[in-house]
């Protein structure tokens, strides 16, 4: 028999190394896997990590890094809260599109008043839509006991559909030849969101990202808030003595997620991605729970797993085009990434025994 038993004393240079074991497997299995697919591993791992930072196009790429980082690094951080705090919000991609949908029709219901107050309008409404829907598990959870993580999960799809109703009805683009699009926001400069430094990419998003991982940093580490968050996660009967009501607590890491993840959906889609479509979903709200769990559930580790996973992004297209790989491999490749890494801690936390079944 094979058995997992947990160690008395886990080694905390291995706990800190684990992200770093995670992505040298990730090398080693994905290397394997683009030999499979006819490729050479080293050439491709090369673009990935290498090409993106030093190439021949670091420049631009670099700004790419940072606009694709963004995104996972607010959503994770919204994440990270709730997860310390035993809160599983498996939904953030749901709460993601209904941010981009709910900010994103505030600024079309405006067009075309030139005003300097629309967009940070478009910015509460993303931050409310994502927050409202989160507050559908959270209600749930609180009032019926239902899991957060299949209803979170559900309300992704649900909110994938609605997003397909909006653009292809109260929302299209009435000059748009009836393709399943808004109007541009390219077209309504008060509510563009444009980069801040030309050929860089960069835009207000990845500025006010920086700010709430100082602002996510503080929170965790000097404030009260932080100290219940975790008291929760570990000891959730000593923090019900302690005065910390569990339902409050859902309440508050949800709409925090939902919040962050919702505001996220703005900024891509008024910058980036520059309109809603039905293919605007791009999986930041999947890819962030890599992300919180790549870094630990800390602020900078996240800041750090989302410049990571920001890279795998950028390597990927790039391999995408000079190698002709399907972009399904390289979201393999990112998969990996959280396998490996809960595969690891599970080693660092525990260790494997095997004993002789003993018949009778």
């Amino acid at each position: 028999m094979i058995r997992l038993e947990p160690r008395t004393d886990p080694s905390q240079t291995m706990i800190i190394l684990t992200p770093i074991l995670a992505v040298l497997a990730t090398m080693v299995v994905g290397g394997i896997l683009f030999v499979t697919l006819g490729k050479n591993p080293f050439e491709a791992i090369r673009m990935i990590f290498w090409d993106p930072l030093f190439g021949e196009h670091a420049f631009y790429y670099r700004g790419q890094i940072l606009v694709k980082a963004a995104p996972l690094i607010m959503i994770a951080l919204g994440l990270s809260f709730g997860f310390r705090a035993g809160i599983w919000n498996i939904g953030a991609e749901g709460q993601f599109i209904m941010g981009a949908v709910m900010g994103g029709a505030t600024g079309l219901a405006l067009y075309p008043l030139d005003s300097f107050i629309v967009f940070p309008l478009m910015v509460v409404m993303g931050a409310l839509g994502g927050f409202l829907w989160a507050m559908i598990p959270a209600f749930l959870k609180i009032r019926f006991n239902a899991n957060e993580i299949l209803v979170s999960l559900m309300l992704v799809y649900v909110a994938f559909n609605f997003l397909i109703g909006m653009v292809t009805g109260p929302l299209r683009n009435p000059d748009g030849f009836n393709f399943p699009e808004s109007r541009s926001f390219q077209d309504f400069p008060a509510a563009h969101n444009p980069e801040l430094w030309a050929g860089t990419g960069i835009h207000l998003g990845v500025l006010t990202t920086l700010g709430f991982v100082i602002l996510a940093y503080i929170m965790i580490t000097r404030h009260i808030f932080g100290f219940n968050v975790r008291l929760a996660g570990q000891a959730p009967r000593a923090a019900k003595f302690a005065g910390v009501s569990p339902n409050k607590m859902i309440a508050i890491c949800l709409g925090l997620s939902g919040a962050l993840a919702g505001m996220a959906g703005l900024f891509e889609v008024t910058g980036p991605a520059g309109k809603l479509t039905t293919t605007f979903p791009l999986g930041y709200g999947f890819t962030a729970i890599i992300v919180a769990f790549l870094g630990r559930l800390h602020p900078i580790g996240i800041l750090l797993a989302g410049l990571l996973m920001a890279v795998t992004y950028v390597g990927g297209d790039i391999i995408q085009s000079q190698l002709s790989l399907p972009k399904a491999s390289i979201q393999v490749f990112q998969g990996m990434l959280l396998f490996f890494l809960l595969a690891v801690d599970v080693l660092v936390n525990f260790r494997l025994r095997i004993s002789k079944r003993i018949s009778k």
